[in-house]
């Protein structure tokens, strides 16, 4: 911006105001584009407005100009902060108002999606998905920690630190309750870790082996014919039902057999569904007893 052009002085000659005709002889006067007149004629006829506070800009005022628009020096202030911008750097906006350099750069940066304040250059921030955060406006939705530039869990329009996403939304193991992070298993609908899902006797991880429940405990099928079946009283063999070849237990006050080992000790007829008779501890078919 710089000064009007014009001429303020004290009248040693005799000259009349180009306007009302007066006398101007010995008076304060206003030269301007080779017209002499008296400054309150100035003020009426031949004065600037000013942008900034609609007032003529009087011979007694510092002009400031920048683009044919005029303004008093105490006037030329940033709209933003009011800072005097007389001989500082400023820039013309929307509606004919001054803004400073670092008012303006603040205007134009982006804002900050959790404090709404405007991320400067050399602000450390954040940026997802076209949003952006001061780095320490960045927190958990649920702790409200800090992020920053650590791993995060969007939801929606939430974020969440890794801990909290773990017992927000991760699966709950079925045995020690803690979340399941990654990998796991499912048994019965239920999640588990695949360190937690083992042998209840050998420890062994059960996860793409065969086992077996019982009474909520699982077993390798070493350990369930080890410790848990019941032994065959024909073979003596453990009867693991659904482990080779029994699928069915005949069971008979305290002993049980596999289907193909409750059979006749006479003529090795199979009883299994069918009548037999238990004489001095073994078992016979209806017909052997009577050839004894």
């Amino acid at each position: 911006a710089g000064p009007g052009s014009y001429t303020v002085g004290t009248m040693s000659e005799r000259f009349d105001c180009h306007y009302c005709r007066d006398p101007l002889h010995g008076k304060k006067y206003v030269q301007k584009e080779g017209r002499h007149c008296c400054v309150k004629c100035f003020e009426k006829f031949c004065a600037n407005t000013c942008i900034e506070c609609k007032k003529p800009i009087g011979a007694d005022s510092k002009e400031l100009h920048f683009k044919n628009r005029y303004w008093h020096d105490n006037c030329f202030r940033c709209f933003k902060c009011y800072t005097s911008l007389v001989n500082e750097p400023f820039m013309l906006r929307e509606n004919n108002k001054v803004w400073c350099s670092n008012c303006t750069a603040a205007e134009d940066a982006p804002r900050c999606k959790g404090c709404f304040k405007p991320i400067i250059a050399g602000d450390q921030n954040v940026e997802y998905k076209k949003m952006v955060w001061h780095k320490d406006c960045f927190t958990c939705s649920q702790c409200k920690q800090v992020i920053g530039s650590g791993s995060f869990f969007p939801k929606g329009d939430e974020f969440y630190c890794v801990s909290c996403h773990e017992h927000k939304f991760a699966k709950t193991c079925a045995k020690c309750k803690n979340p399941i992070t990654s990998g796991g298993l499912t048994y019965q609908e239920q999640p588990w870790h695949s360190e937690c899902f083992i042998c209840s006797n050998c420890k062994k991880p059960l996860g793409g082996k065969r086992f077996t429940a019982v009474e909520d405990e699982f077993y390798c099928v070493e350990c369930y014919k080890e410790c848990v079946a019941k032994k065959c009283a024909g073979c003596k063999n453990p009867i693991t039902a659904g482990f080779g070849r029994g699928t069915s237990v005949v069971n008979y006050e305290d002993e049980s057999w596999h289907d193909y080992c409750f059979k006749c000790t006479k003529c090795a007829r199979g009883l299994a569904n069918k009548r037999f008779v238990c004489h001095n501890g073994k078992i016979y078919c209806a017909e052997c007893p009577k050839r004894l």
